[in-house]
């Protein structure tokens, strides 16, 4: 089966320019733009959220503004949409800003067509905020970086795989939990990542199988620090060996379709001979 992740990298590698540069930025900014029209007035905020029957009777600007809508009304959604701001800024450097844009709307888009069948087959009508899209954006983050710590509540280092294991069992919980058609919710908004990240993940599944010579992950990472340590640089591309030192003009990515933590610069990331020992 084709690799969906695949045909966007070489989409976005056609069309270099597509997508929106620091897209989180304005999300977070409309956020907290947001989160305090919640403390002035929670009457208005609620107008904010995706809501089907609203959106056909005229109110058009909810399938923007429920990407908007803040976590939580609390001083703790400042805290949550930094973290969602940090994840997806990491998540673009990672892949692109195209590919990003790509998997942020494609979220968003699955989330409203979810609600505007449900209305439609069923006559149901709820309101929606993005709220599965930000958690199906941490999932991405987590296979891309499992072993990246974050400070659980400022005190704890909490490794990035084990808060997502955390989120899994939630979202499992919410199908089971939640009552029809809203415990659908989860699976919708979230099988972009499905689509997205599968096959990095059945990877991983295969990489960690026992061989003759495994990749170490966490031997590999850490080579890799001590090498840029010694060497002053962030980045460096394995097939031409330039750097972010030598070249500060040029972008940087990592490929996962590689065995281990392979960089390479804009020129080869797509044109080159993916490492498997």
């Amino acid at each position: 089966m084709k690799d969906p992740m695949r045909s966007v990298e070489r989409f976005c590698a056609q069309h270099p320019n597509f997508g929106i540069p620091n897209l989180m930025r304005y999300i977070a900014i409309g956020s907290g733009i947001f989160w305090i029209v919640g403390l002035i007035n929670p009457v208005l905020l609620s107008y904010m959220a995706f809501s089907p029957a609203a959106i056909f009777h005229g109110q058009i600007w909810r399938l923007v503004t429920f990407l908007l809508y803040p976590p939580d009304t609390g001083y703790l959604a400042l805290i949550a949409v930094y973290f969602y701001y940090w994840i997806g800024t990491n998540l673009e450097n990672a892949w692109g800003t195209g590919a990003f844009t790509i998997y942020f709307f494609s979220g968003a888009i699955l989330t409203a067509l979810f609600g505007v069948l449900v209305y439609l087959l069923l006559g149901i009508s709820f309101p929606m905020t993005a709220e599965y899209i930000y958690l199906a954006m941490f999932f991405a983050f987590a296979v891309l970086f499992p072993d990246m710590e974050v400070l659980l509540f400022f005190i704890l280092p909490v490794k990035i795989k084990y808060l997502a294991i955390l989120d899994a069992v939630f979202f499992v919980l919410s199908i089971f939990t939640y009552s029809f058609p809203m415990n659908l919710l989860p699976v919708v908004a979230t099988l972009n990542f499905l689509i997205f990240c599968g096959g990095e993940l059945w990877r991983r599944v295969q990489f960690r199988r026992p061989k003759g010579n495994t990749i170490n992950f966490r031997r590999e990472s850490a080579r890799i620090r001590r090498e840029q340590q010694a060497k002053l640089y962030t980045h460096k591309c394995s097939v031409c060996g330039r750097t972010d030192v030598t070249n500060p003009e040029l972008e940087f990515r990592y490929c996962s379709k590689c065995a281990g933590y392979h960089c390479f610069c804009m020129e080869h990331i797509n044109n080159h001979i993916h490492f498997t020992e």
